[in-house]
C-alpha cells in the first residue's frame, strides 16, 4: 500500500480512520470467529482449568508480541513512538484500574472489546452494557470522574516523563522480546493440542494478535509520512469506545483511527456471525444479571481509563511493545478477574457471553 499516495489524495486523518476501519475488521471477523475473551480465559484459570479459552488467549497474546517485535528486529515498526510508551505511565493506575476491570468484566461477562463483538452478533446485553461501558469511559476521560481519575493516577508515575520498557528496565538483550513471544506460541499450541482445539480457531486466534501488529504498523507508517503529528496506537477499547459516541454526538469532531476501528470491528464481527449462522437475538437472563452487568460495565469504563487501557489495550497492544504499566495493568486485570469469579461469580458457566 502506498501511503503516501493516499494521504495526499483524502488527507491524514481519512486515512487514519481507514486503518482504523482495517484493523478492526480484522480483529472483529477474528475475535468473532475464534471467541476470544480474557474474561473466559481467566474463570477457566480460577477454576483450575488450563482449558481452551486459556489456549485462545495465549495464541492471540504470543501472536501480537512475535509480529510487533519481528517488525520491529526488521525495521518495519519502533515501538519507541508508540503512543503508550512517550506517555507517563502510572503505577497506581495500572494496579487499581487493572483490578476494577478484572472485576467489571467478570460481572458483566466480557470485556470491553468482547462486548463490542457481542454487541454486533445480536446480543443486547453486550449493547447496553457496552454503551455504559463508553459513557464511563468517557465521563471518566473528560467528565465528572476525570479528577478521581487523575488523583488515582498521579499516585505513582513512571520517571523521565515516558513509559517504562520492561525489556530495557530489566536489560534484556535484543531479540529478547521475540523469544518471550515464540515461548507463549510453544505454551499456545501445547494448550491448544491438549484441548483439541481445531486449526481454524488457531487461525483466527492467531487473526486478533495479527490485527494488533496491523494496527502498530500503520499507524507508525502514517506518521512518517504525515505532517502533522499522528498518534501511533493499535487496538483498544477505552479510549476509542469514548471517541467514537462523541465523534456522532459532536458535530466538531474529526476522523481518527479510533473512529474507524469501533465501526470495523462491528462490522468484521457482524459479518463473521452472519456468514457463519450465529447471528441471533440475545438479551438479558434476569435483573440479577442485568444489574451485575450494569455496574461491571461502570468498573470496566473507569478502570480502563485509570489502567491505561482495557484487556485488549493493556493485555495485547501495550504488551506487545512491552510497557511495563500494560504488564502490571494485565498482572492485576487477572487477579481481580479471578478473585470476583471466586466470590461473586463462582457458578456462573465460564463459556457464557464468551
Amino acid at each position: 500500500m502506498d501511503i503516501l499516495t493516499l494521504v495526499e489524495g483524502i488527507g491524514e486523518s481519512p486515512s487514519a480512520a481507514i486503518f482504523g476501519l482495517i484493523t478492526g475488521v480484522i480483529f472483529g471477523v477474528s475475535a468473532q470467529r475464534s471467541q476470544f475473551c480474557l474474561r473466559a480465559a481467566t474463570v477457566e484459570f480460577a477454576r483450575g482449568r488450563l482449558g481452551p479459552k486459556v489456549a485462545v488467549w495465549f495464541l492471540t497474546l504470543s501472536t501480537a508480541i512475535v509480529w510487533v517485535q519481528g517488525a520491529q528486529m526488521l525495521g518495519l515498526f519502533r515501538g519507541a513512538d508508540a503512543r503508550v510508551m512517550a506517555v507517563p505511565g502510572s503505577w497506581s493506575g495500572a494496579v487499581i484500574g487493572g483490578l476494577m476491570f478484572g472485576a467489571g468484566m467478570v460481572l458483566s461477562r466480557g470485556c470491553s472489546g468482547r462486548l463490542l463483538v457481542l454487541a454486533s452478533t445480536g446480543n443486547l446485553r453486550s449493547v447496553v452494557s457496552g454503551l455504559i461501558f463508553a459513557v464511563t469511559a468517557q465521563m471518566s476521560l473528560h467528565g465528572v470522574l476525570a479528577p478521581y481519575r487523575d488523583k488515582l493516577a498521579s499516585l505513582s508515575i513512571t520517571p523521565g516523563g515516558e513509559n517504562v520498557n520492561l525489556l530495557n528496565a530489566l536489560h534484556l538483550p535484543e531479540g529478547t522480546g521475540l523469544a518471550l513471544g515464540l515461548g507463549f506460541a510453544a505454551l499456545a499450541l501445547v494448550l491448544a493440542v491438549k484441548n483439541q482445539i481445531g486449526p481454524k480457531t488457531w487461525i483466527f486466534a492467531s487473526g486478533v494478535g495479527f490485527a494488533v501488529a496491523v494496527g502498530w504498523g500503520l499507524t507508525w507508517s502514517l506518521a512518517q509520512v504525515a505532517f502533522d503529528p499522528v498518534p501511533v496506537t493499535s487496538v483498544t477499547f477505552s479510549g476509542p469506545s469514548a471517541n467514537t459516541l462523541m465523534f456522532f454526538l459532536d458535530r466538531n469532531a474529526v476522523l481518527e483511527f479510533d473512529v474507524g476501528l469501533v465501526p470495523g470491528v462491528v462490522v468484521g464481527a457482524f459479518a463473521a456471525s452472519l456468514l457463519s449462522g450465529e447471528f441471533r437475538w440475545q438479551s438479558f437472563d434476569s435483573v440479577p444479571v442485568m444489574r451485575k452487568s450494569m455496574i461491571g460495565a461502570v468498573l470496566m469504563g473507569f478502570g480502563a481509563m485509570l489502567a491505561g487501557g482495557c484487556a485488549i489495550g493493556n493485555g495485547v497492544t501495550g504488551s506487545s511493545v512491552f510497557a511495563a504499566t500494560a504488564w502490571l495493568a494485565l498482572f492485576c486485570m487477572w487477579i481481580g478477574a479471578i478473585v470476583t469469579t471466586l466470590v461473586v461469580d463462582r457458578e456462573a458457566d465460564p463459556a457464557l457471553a464468551c
